[in-house]
C-alpha cells in the first residue's frame, strides 16, 4: 500500500503559504464546473460571467492551440487560457504546469473544450502512475500527479469557491483560521470498500490499439465505462483502488466468464438483449478476526441461477468471499439496484465497524466508501458537534442515509431524528440501531426537497443539525426551514464544495433579493481528502447561530 510520507504536508499550515504559489487569474466559476449536476451548462455560465472578450476571440472547432494548464477545475479538468486573450479552455487530463497542444472539439458559451493531442512539457509534479489503466480510465484522473500536489489543488479549489461563491473574504477565511488545512488520506490505494464494474458487449480500446480486431466473446468486456461512452467498456483485470481480495475475485471471474461453453453473454445497452449487467464487489470486516470479508453481487437482466452457478463456484472458493448475491434488474436502464434479490451463496450481508459501532451492509445499502477515512471524517463531525456530554441534546440528522453519523452520536445525546428519502436506507438505519442496541434514534423516510410547513412538527427544536446532502446540495425550501428553525449549531458535511459554498452563503449571508436573511456564522471549514487520485473533495463545516439573529 502506498502511504504519504510524514513530511508531505509541512507547507499546508493554517496560514496557507502555498496559496502564494498559485496564480489568482482563474475565475471562481471555472473551478465550479459541477455547481449543479448540469455541469456542461454550468461551465458555460461560469466562463461567460468571467470573460468579457468578444466572440472574435473564440477559437474555431478543430483549431490546435498551444496551452499551459493553470489549475484544476472541480471535476478534475485542466483549466487553461489562450495566450493574449484570456479565453478559457478546459481540457480533460491536463494537469497544473503542463504545456501541451490541444485541439478544440467543442465551443459552448464563452469557453471551449479541447482534447490533448501532445504534451510538450510535463507538469511540474509528475509521477509515474502505478495503474496500467490510468491513461484511459475515468476513475483516477490524477494518478500521475504527486499526492502533495493533489492536496494543494483540492485545498485551493475549496478556498477559491468559498470566496467567490460563498462570498467569504480571504481575510475572514485565513486571519481567524476558519479554513483548516486539508486532511490527507494516509492510504492512497486499496481504500475503496465498494467497486462496481460493468459487463459490456463492446470492448473499448485506446486509439493506439485500434488495429486490434476482436470478434464474438473476445470483444466482451468486464470493467469500467470508457469516459464519454455509455455503451463501451474498458476491460479491467485489476483496480488499485479496491482491496486485494476483491481483485482476486475480479481476476477469477475474468478468467472464465467468456468461456463459450458457459453460455454467458453481457447485456447490450443498445439492443437490450443479454444477461450479465454488473458486477459489484463489497469489502467488509469479520468482527471476530478483523480479517476482510467479501460480498460478490451479480446484477442480471433475469433470474437464471443455473447460468451463474459456475461463477458462484469459482468465487466462493476464495476464502474471503462470504456472500454471493444476485440482483435481478429487468429495466432497460443502467442501474445496479435490482427489483428482486437472491442469495446464491453464504449470507445476505457483510459487516463493518465504524466509530465503535457495527453495521450490516447489504448489496444495495449505502455505506461510506472509504471506511478508514470515514473514521477521520466522523471524528471531525463529532468535534464540530461539541456535545455537552450530559446526554441532554437533540440531534436532527438530515440526509441520514443508513444512519451512520447519527448513530455514532446517539450514545451521547438525548435523541436523534434522521430523515432520508431512500426507503432501503431507512430500513438499514433502523436495523443498524437495533444491532447496536441504540433505542434513542428515530429514522423517518421523507423527501427533504419537498418539505412543507408541517415539517418540524414531529420533533422538538434540535440543539444540533447535521446535514449531509448529495451533490446538488440543499433545496431552498430546506434552507428556509433551517433559517426559521434557528438551531444553535449546524454541521454541514459536503461532497461538493461548489454547492456547499452556495448553501453556506445563503445560511450566513441570506438572499437579499428574495428577502431572506442569513443568521449563521461560519466558524470552521475542514476539507478532507476521502478519495485520492480523483477530483472529489469532502468538507466538514461548522455554523453557529449569530448572537442576535433577526
Amino acid at each position: 500500500m502506498a502511504t504519504m510520507p510524514s513530511h508531505g504536508l509541512r507547507h499546508l499550515s493554517t496560514t496557507h503559504p502555498w496559496l502564494k504559489t498559485f496564480r489568482f487569474t482563474t475565475s471562481f466559476a471555472s473551478l465550479a464546473s459541477s455547481f449543479t449536476e448540469d455541469s456542461e451548462q454550468d461551465e458555460s455560465n461560469s466562463a461567460s460571467s468571467s470573460n468579457t472578450k468578444p466572440s472574435s476571440y473564440f477559437p474555431k472547432r478543430g483549431q490546435t492551440l498551444e496551452l499551459v494548464c493553470e489549475s484544476l477545475a472541480f471535476k478534475g479538468k485542466g483549466l487553461c487560457k489562450v495566450a493574449d486573450t484570456g479565453f478559457i479552455v478546459l481540457c480533460d487530463r491536463a494537469l497544473p504546469g503542463e504545456r501541451f497542444i490541444g485541439r478544440v472539439t467543442r465551443k459552448k458559451g464563452n469557453y471551449a473544450v479541447v482534447t490533448k493531442v501532445k504534451t510538450t512539457s510535463p507538469h511540474r509534479d509528475f509521477v509515474d502512475a502505478p495503474c496500467e489503466y490510468a491513461s484511459y480510465c475515468g476513475g483516477c484522473k490524477t494518478q500521475n500527479l504527486s499526492y502533495e500536489a493533489q492536496l494543494r489543488a483540492k485545498e485551493y479549489q475549496v478556498h477559491d469557491l468559498m470566496i467567490h461563491i460563498g462570498k467569504f473574504s480571504q481575510l475572514e477565511l485565513e486571519s481567524i483560521s476558519i479554513m483548516k488545512p486539508i486532511v490527507p488520506c494516509d492510504i492512497q490505494f486499496h481504500y475503496r470498500n465498494k467497486m462496481e464494474f460493468s459487463f459490456g458487449s463492446e470492448k473499448w480500446l485506446p486509439r493506439e490499439s485500434f488495429v486490434e480486431k476482436h470478434e464474438g466473446n473476445n470483444n466482451y468486456a468486464l470493467g469500467l465505462h470508457a469516459p464519454g461512452f455509455f455503451d463501451k467498456v474498458l476491460n479491467v483485470n485489476k483496480c488499485l483502488l479496491q482491496s486485494e481480495p476483491a481483485n482476486m475475485v475480479l481476476a477469477a471471474i475474468q478468467d472464465c466468464w467468456r468461456d463459450a461453453d458457459l453460455g454467458l453473454c453481457p447485456y447490450n445497452v443498445r439492443s437490450h438483449i443479454g444477461f450479465l449487467k454488473h458486477l459489484m464487489l463489497r469489502t467488509g470486516r469479520n468482527l471476530k478476526t478483523g480479517l476482510p470479508e467479501l460480498m460478490v453481487n451479480f446484477v442480471t437482466s433475469s433470474y437464471k441461477p443455473e447460468l451463474l452457478k459456475p461463477l458462484v463456484e469459482r468465487v466462493s472458493a476464495i476464502p474471503e468471499v462470504v456472500s454471493v448475491m444476485n440482483n435481478v434488474n429487468t429495466s432497460v436502464g443502467n442501474t445496479s439496484v435490482g427489483e428482486v434479490e437472491y442469495t446464491l451463496y453464504g449470507k445476505p450481508n457483510i459487516t463493518e465497524t465504524l466509530r465503535g459501532l457495527t453495521f450490516q451492509i447489504s448489496a444495495n445499502s449505502f455505506f461510506q466508501t472509504n471506511t478508514r477515512q470515514a473514521e477521520v471524517l466522523y471524528r471531525l463531525i463529532e468535534e464540530c458537534a461539541d456535545l455537552r456530554g450530559d446526554g441532554s441534546e437533540i440531534v436532527l440528522d438530515l440526509f441520514c442515509g443508513t444512519g451512520t453519523i447519527g448513530l455514532t452520536l446517539a450514545q451521547r445525546v438525548k435523541r436523534v431524528y434522521g430523515y432520508e428519502v431512500v426507503a432501503q436506507a431507512i430500513s438499514d438505519a433502523r436495523l443498524n440501531a437495533k444491532l447496536n442496541d441504540i433505542h434513542n434514534a428515530t429514522f423517518v423516510q421523507g423527501d427533504l426537497n419537498k418539505i412543507d410547513e408541517s415539517f418540524g412538527n414531529n420533533f422538538p427544536r434540535p440543539d444540533i443539525v447535521i446535514s449531509d446532502p448529495n451533490r446538488p446540495g440543499m433545496h431552498m425550501k430546506l434552507i428556509k426551514f433551517l433559517l426559521k428553525l434557528k438551531a444553535p449549531r449546524i454541521v454541514y458535511v459536503s461532497c461538493n464544495p461548489a454547492t456547499c459554498a452556495r448553501d453556506l452563503d445563503y445560511l450566513c449571508h441570506g438572499l437579499p433579493e428574495k428577502n431572506i436573511r442569513g443568521c449563521y456564522k461560519l466558524k470552521s471549514l475542514q476539507p478532507v481528502d476521502m478519495f485520492p487520485h480523483t477530483p472529489h473533495i469532502e468538507c466538514v463545516c461548522l455554523l453557529e447561530l449569530c448572537d442576535n439573529p433577526s
